[in-house]
């Protein structure tokens, strides 16, 4: 392919993505497509001579659309956001043309310091603690990892190197290995799935921890858990506490668990994966009262504040833990700059050798779309919530169990089978997508405002696709279940089941 045809390419692949953004919401926003079905339309081998361009976007639209799940729909109320923009994607393009392997400063002195602006930018924007940015005076810094689960990983690899280094010390007889036989680090038991998985890639024992009415990590808890561990010789090394969790949004309380990590020299990381973005709009910043207490702190930009995935915003107390623990400097790293605040080696912060150029989308994203048109973004979500919550409160066959941000959690009154069935239902008609999750052991459906500048009218199409599906289910159900022996019976309202009589039943009308 010659610069003219990439140029016909280009413009070919930019209508197709301003067509796509534009008129997602008219697309079916589940596929309708079995597992393997993609296998049958292409062939099993590479083609040995090159072709059009124009027959492979042809197969794009007629092979590959058809088994995408669209999660920039405004019909998408499932995980989470995972919100594009034109900016974004433009600056992802031009990052991608550019080419750059940013190892270190000297390979793109521009891709590093891009990133130490745009993450300071971020960290004022959301009003984070001062020393958390790389501009302090303190040890602090920022950078952009690719997901959450790896800013996680990053973190509690840090802290378990800081917590061997300082045990070898207190036990001199003790070798490593069995040090890291002894580790133990702490979350919810309403913890986001990637903290079980960094466990298991670091290779030491988790705990989930029992949580409060509010599905939140409070002190009691922790305390309990720290106190009993430490009597079994076991050694409490790090805490993930989360703002904003993946079931329903809750926010552990960092008041409370912050001075127990500092007590025990336990390291305590801040996964803020969606809710993080909402910082930025002073009014929800009581939400994170006491990040005061963190020795790391991520959310992702790819969530919800316009910038396409992945792009995972990540800061550290003090940057010189984490270049401790991943520094590996062979003769062909090294160049004559001295590395300073400005210039880190991002290398050095992060599980790859190489590092993407992630920082010109972000920079294109907020200055394109500006402070106020971000917030405004996230406010109209949260209002949107609350609208759909204002609708489920008028059908009485529904309960809220919260409502926290852009994100509403219902289920119906009866037993759990219903509300599982309603999800089952809506999910084969693809017509909204939303998951469930788990309240209490009860079945909940958590419905999400995501998409491309969704509206009031999205939120009333779900709703009446929601009411008229529990129409159809409550049909079929009958006011009660009798079930007779010779002396009692079972009778089903709903989810209690009472026993009664046989004569006291018969009395009933």
């Amino acid at each position: 392919m010659n610069a003219k045809e990439f140029r016909e390419f280009g413009y070919a692949a930019v209508d197709f993505i301003a067509d796509y953004m534009e008129n997602v919401h008219e697309r079916q926003v589940l596929p309708s497509v079995e597992p393997g079905y993609l296998h049958n339309l292409l062939p099993s081998g590479m083609p040995e001579k090159s072709e059009s361009w124009k027959n492979v976007m042809k197969d794009l639209n007629d092979k590959i659309l058809p088994g995408i799940t669209h999660w920039q729909s405004p019909n998408f109320h499932a995980y989470y956001p995972s919100q594009s923009s034109y900016p974004s994607i433009v600056g992802d393009m031009i990052a991608n043309g550019l080419g750059t392997v940013s190892f270190s400063w000297i390979c793109s002195p521009a891709v590093t310091e891009l990133e130490v602006i745009v993450v300071d930018w971020l960290a004022k924007f959301l009003d984070l603690p001062a020393f958390f940015l790389n501009s302090s005076d303190g040890c602090g810094g920022g950078m952009l990892q690719g997901t959450a689960s790896e800013s996680m990983l990053v973190a509690i690899l840090t802290a378990r190197d800081q917590a061997v280094a300082r045990l070898k010390i207190d036990y001199p007889n003790m070798n490593e290995s069995d040090i890291r036989g002894k580790l133990v680090m702490y979350t919810s038991d309403q913890g986001n799935s990637c903290v079980e998985k960094t466990a298991r890639l670091a290779a030491v024992s988790i705990r989930l921890l029992p949580v409060n009415r509010n599905l939140s990590l409070c002190g009691k808890n922790f305390r309990i858990a720290i106190e009993d561990d430490i009597k079994v010789g076991k050694f409490p090394f790090a805490c993930v506490a989360t703002l904003g969790t993946t079931g329903t949004c809750a926010f552990d309380n960092l008041l409370q668990i912050g001075p127990l990590c500092r007590e025990n020299k336990i390291w305590l990381h801040i996964d803020a994966a969606y809710a993080g973005s909402a910082l930025c709009c002073p009014e929800f910043r009581p939400l994170m009262q006491g990040i005061e207490y963190a020795d790391s702190f991520n959310f992702n930009l790819h969530k919800w504040m316009m910038v396409n995935f992945d792009c995972s915003a990540m800061w550290f107390r003090d940057t010189s833990k984490v270049v401790d623990a991943f520094t590996v400097d062979r003769i062909y790293l090294r160049h004559h700059v001295e590395i300073d605040s400005k210039a880190p080696e991002y290398r050095n912060w992060e599980i790859p050798l190489g590092h993407r150029f992630r920082a010109l989308k972000v920079w294109f994203t907020l200055r394109i779309m500006g402070a106020e048109e971000i917030r405004e973004n996230i406010r109209n979500h949260v209002r949107l919530a609350g609208y759909f919550a204002e609708l489920i409160a008028t059908d009485t066959r529904f309960e809220i169990i919260g409502n926290v941000l852009g994100l509403v959690c219902f289920r119906l009154k009866r037993n759990c089978e219903y509300t599982k069935r309603l999800v089952n239902i809506l999910t084969e008609r693809k017509n909204i997508y939303v998951i469930q999750a788990l309240y209490h052991d009860k079945i909940i459906i958590r419905f999400v405002v995501n998409g491309l500048k969704p509206t009031e009218k999205d939120i009333e199409f779900a709703w009446n696709e929601i009411r008229m599906q529990t129409n159809e289910i409550f049909k079929e159900i009958s006011p009660m279940k009798i079930e007779i022996s010779k002396s009692k019976c079972l009778i089903d309202f709903g989810e209690s089941v009472q026993v009664a009589s046989a004569d006291h039943l018969f009395a009933i009308k």
